[in-house]
């Protein structure tokens, strides 16, 4: 079992807790992961990407080459596109379809969903109202997990289990939030 995943997203979209979920669910299979995240300008807006992978054998490099990512999961459009080079033909993404507009030259959506609707595995979502009619609104992220499960390889239940371990000091009701937008994602992929 091997699993390259890249996530990307805009700073404070929850890109990290994405991958620390899908890291606890990994490791509590007794997987071998490794982690690379580069922050960019977080705290303003920037780019957001964790290289996150999976194994059921040991793994040399926390970087994924070009052409070997199988998931892409991006919590924004165009930054599922900014890393289309690193996704193997048959890889995956699955991304919001909401832009956060944050430089002046974004570009047109109609651009961002031809190149998108090109590739063979695409699952793309308004996750935002999806969050919001589900009335998780700070959930959005972990609805796209949901969404990626399958892709993922990851049993339901043991992201459930993750969120359970990631969320639990924060509360009960965190905890069945997330566990709600995880179902309303399993659910939109579907």
């Amino acid at each position: 079992m091997k699993t390259d995943i890249i996530l990307c997203g805009v700073g404070g979209q929850g890109i990290l807790s994405i991958a620390t979920v899908i890291g606890e669910a990994a490791m509590n299979e007794n997987l071998y992961i490794k982690q690379a995240e580069v922050h960019g300008m977080s705290q303003r807006g920037g780019d957001v990407q964790s290289n996150l992978r999976i194994s059921s054998s040991p793994i040399h490099s926390d970087l994924i080459p070009r052409g070997g990512a199988d998931v892409i999961i991006s919590m924004e459009p165009m930054e599922a596109l900014r890393y289309l080079p690193f996704l193997s033909p048959e890889g995956w993404v699955i991304t919001s379809n909401t832009p956060f507009v944050n430089i002046p030259n974004y570009p047109d959506m109609d651009v961002i969903r031809r190149d998108l609707n090109q590739l063979p595995h695409v699952i793309s979502l308004d996750i935002e109202a999806l969050a919001r009619d589900g009335g998780v609104p700070r959930s959005a992220n972990i609805i796209l997990l949901g969404a990626a499960q399958k892709a993922l390889g990851i049993e339901y239940e043991k992201l459930e289990d993750a969120l359970r371990r990631v969320f639990g000091r924060k509360g009960e009701a965190v905890v069945e939030a997330n566990i709600k937008a995880l179902a309303i994602g399993k659910q939109a992929q579907s």
